[in-house]
């Protein structure tokens, strides 16, 4: 029986973070276990676990998180354990309480969970006294901090790689895309062919989200990390290029669609069909020219032309009738490019 791809993750999770929870828990173990002696420093153990995230800003937002929860989730356990004792169902009555306390205050699923897990353990494993409930909240309040400690100590992690990964990955495509309707324009194209021509640029779009992603993720990174001054003028440059290719994404799905709406096997006999091609090849080097300067290339060993081939815009003489729109519309497209790739826009 294969296991449900729902519990399994797309790829492992970096073994350093692995450890550094592991190191969070035992320390918060400790900690708490020598301050508080003669109880379980569960609610520490969880809380390190919970609050070691993939970044020092996610740590301390899993830190608001947790500690918020179990401080609501400790004062709903001992209050109702101060009104109706200790018998067993209490601890069914808590949960229930502390997750319409959480509804009623617009708690986040998270900081919710956190108050019902709370207030079921403060009644399960302990007292409903106040000074249980003092010191399991100074408990959780140790394991918080050193789940932010360790994180933001050991490594912190700068995910640099992915956005450079994947906004190379853009970058190189978006050039191939410029290149292969810079061939069909001039020559007659199969209907297969026009298909494979729109399936191919359809792939830009979920490949600009993924650059998106991975220099949101990027920047999320960065803050509040003690490594942030070394990357954050890699990122500014990647956010940038992003920002001038994102455009071109969109000109470029847009000039292969009007050309798949509009072909007819005449079309390559238009004097301005060669000249706009020649264009979409010069677009597609400096597309590849400004990757490499911000070197993102997912293969740095392919280079090209330090200087930039766009031209002026084109000046062309009219077409025919039968093509004039589709024309029209891969001028004005391609005026758009070179604005984006020559800073006009």
């Amino acid at each position: 029986m294969r296991i449900p791809a729902t519990i399994r993750a797309a790829k492992r999770a970096p073994l350093l973070q692995v450890v550094k929870s592991a190191a969070a828990t035992i320390a918060a173990w400790l900690l708490a276990g020598w301050a508080f002696p003669g109880q379980l420093p569960v609610f520490a153990a969880i809380a390190a676990l919970l609050v070691v995230q993939p970044s020092v800003n996610q740590s301390l937002s899993k830190a608001l998180e947790r500690s918020i929860g179990v401080i609501v989730g400790v004062v709903i356990a001992v209050a109702l354990g101060l009104l109706l004792g200790s018998p067993s169902w209490i601890v069914l009555l808590a949960i229930v309480v502390a997750m319409l306390v959480a509804w009623v205050l617009r708690a986040t699923p998270g900081t919710g969970n956190q108050v019902a897990i709370s207030a079921m353990l403060v009644l399960a494993l302990g007292s409903s006294s106040p000074e249980y409930a003092i010191a399991r909240i100074a408990e959780t309040l140790i394991g918080v901090v050193i789940g932010i400690v360790v994180n933001a100590l050991i490594v912190p992690p700068v995910l640099i790689a992915p956005a450079r990964r994947d906004l190379g990955l853009l970058g190189a495509e978006l050039a191939a895309s410029l290149d292969r309707l810079a061939d069909a324009l001039p020559e007659p194209q199969a209907p297969a062919a026009l298909q494979e021509l729109m399936l191919e640029v359809r792939l830009l779009r979920p490949m600009k989200d993924a650059a998106e992603a991975s220099i949101a993720a990027g920047e999320e990174s960065l803050t509040l990390n003690p490594r942030r001054s070394t990357h954050r003028a890699d990122l500014q440059e990647m956010r940038a290029l992003l920002e001038k290719m994102s455009p071109i994404v969109t000109q470029v799905i847009g000039m292969t669609r009007a050309y798949f709406d509009h072909y007819d096997d005449a079309l390559g006999e238009e004097p301005a069909v060669a000249a706009i091609a020649e264009q979409l090849r010069r677009a597609g080097h400096d597309v590849r020219l400004a990757v490499q300067i911000a070197e993102v290339s997912p293969d740095p060993e392919t280079l090209t032309s330090s200087i930039p081939a766009l031209t002026a815009p084109l000046v062309i003489r009219p077409p025919s009738s039968a093509h004039w729109i589709l024309v029209g519309s891969l001028m004005e497209d391609l005026r758009r490019i070179r604005g984006q790739l020559v800073g006009e826009d």
